[in-house]
């Protein structure tokens, strides 16, 4: 039950997308594809995928055919540059295999926006996600989309939502977050000043995700939900965008950039920006996954589904 933002007046709602807009998420079979065409088993390659996300869901392990090429040295494979090519190419097939979109979003979205809120994404995620945003149905519902191997930090660090602000040109205390809690992503919207609602859908017991949150706070059972709660809200409409902060936006999407305060787009920033030294620390000590969900299996699933 939600009841924490009642007072308050919010202008635009940002969303979580792997396992809130999208149903629970794990790789599927696609992958072995991948595996086999690295040179490694399956259950090699998934382990070497949980161990680097961290350091490959911001870009330090540089552009994607060379974190492949770590993934696959990590399990033991020395693929050559046209193997790496094609396995890059079949990770975006197994992504857009495993991306099941919640029946309710596209709906959601549209009440959202008819009902004068703004709205944005903001995800941890690896290079292939850029790649098929323009073929999702929420695409063109999104208002703003802060993606962390775009800006080169993972939640919970601030700069992903008050990029996602700035975006939307609102302020963070006008927004409402949602989302599963994976990334920690709930306590850091809190912490930059947004009011935070957990999804907690049923299919969530399935969903593998990293940096666990450990969430009290406000929960709603669909993504439906979420209509109620902003029916709740002050009856208060956002103010236009100012055309500088919207034409910074587009620019920033094309060329995956951070805003930061003024409205001056940026270029990248370094991994260590991200508070986590990502290439040190292992899976174990950051990895998590649901109550119903072994962390790691003989199928080789695990880490953040699909990616």
């Amino acid at each position: 039950m939600f009841d924490a933002a009642e007072t308050r007046a919010h202008h635009a709602v940002v969303f979580d997308f792997f396992g809130t807009l999208t149903r629970a998420f794990q790789r599927g079979p696609t992958h072995e594809r991948v595996a086999r065409r690295l040179g490694c088993t399956p259950e090699a390659y998934s382990w070497a995928l949980n161990e680097t996300y961290a350091a490959r869901c911001i870009g330090a392990l540089g552009d994607p055919l060379a974190a492949l090429a770590e993934i696959a040295a990590m399990a033991g494979a020395h693929p050559t540059a046209s193997a790496l090519r094609q396995a890059h190419r079949d990770r975006i097939a197994a992504l857009r295999a495993d991306i099941r979109v919640r029946p309710e979003a596209v709906g959601v979205l549209r009440t959202l926006r008819a009902r004068g809120l703004r709205t944005a994404v903001v995800s941890d995620c690896t290079p292939e996600l850029p790649v098929l945003w323009p073929q999702l149905p929420i695409a063109r519902l999104v208002d703003a989309r802060v993606l962390s191997i775009e800006v080169h930090r993972h939640k919970p660090d601030p700069s992903m939502y008050l990029t996602a602000t700035q975006r939307l040109g609102v302020a963070p205390a006008e927004c409402l977050y949602v989302g599963d809690g994976g990334s920690r992503e709930l306590t850091g919207a809190l912490a930059v000043g947004m009011s935070a609602v957990k999804l907690a859908a049923d299919d969530l017991d399935e969903h593998l995700v990293f940096w666990l949150d450990d969430w009290q706070g406000d929960e709603v059972g669909t993504l439906g939900d979420v209509l109620d709660v902003v029916a709740r809200w002050p009856a208060s409409r956002p103010q236009p965008v100012p055309e500088r902060l919207a034409a910074v936006d587009r620019t920033a999407m094309r060329q995956g950039q951070a805003v930061p305060s003024g409205g001056r787009t940026s270029g990248a920033v370094s991994a260590s920006g991200s508070g986590l030294d990502v290439r040190s620390v292992p899976a174990s000590a950051i990895f998590s996954c649901s109550r119903r969900m072994p962390c790691s299996s003989a199928s080789g699933r695990g880490g953040q589904p699909g990616t």
